[in-house]
């Protein structure tokens, strides 16, 4: 019994290591505010950045499928262009954007701490 104990209690951390180093760490988080940049870097990248954000994101691509590492939403072409269009709107009009979830590997916990030339995937928003 005392050697089952000693296997498992030796096995315990081994198998903690193993749970956290296959778990994935995408993050989810909501960003609220006005549209402060919308832009377009080359070749295809659309980039948003919020009132409420340090730097801007890659959101979407006019020109193809959005995926990003960390989450199974993604964002067609014609989807982006349709944000693209609704963006400037709410950038010309400093329209409150209410909540936008951004979601994938590179999302931080917090709205202020985007790391530059990060990628997300916008999963929702209304205004």
């Amino acid at each position: 019994m005392i050697k089952g104990k000693v296997v498992f209690t030796q096995l315990l951390p081994l198998m903690a290591a193993s749970v956290f180093s296959s778990a994935s760490f995408a993050g989810t988080k909501t960003c609220t505010g006005t549209v402060e940049k919308v832009g377009l870097h080359a070749p295809d990248k659309l980039m948003l950045k919020l009132s409420s954000m340090n730097t801007p994101v890659f959101i979407c691509s006019p020109e193809y499928k959005w995926t990003v590492a960390g989450t199974s939403y993604t964002t067609s072409a014609e989807t982006c262009k349709m944000m693209f269009s609704m963006l400037m709107h709410a950038k010309s009009t400093q329209a409150d954007m209410g909540k936008v979830w951004f979601d994938g590997d590179d999302v931080p916990t917090d709205c202020s701490s985007w790391g530059s030339w990060k990628r997300a995937n916008v999963r929702y928003f209304t205004y």
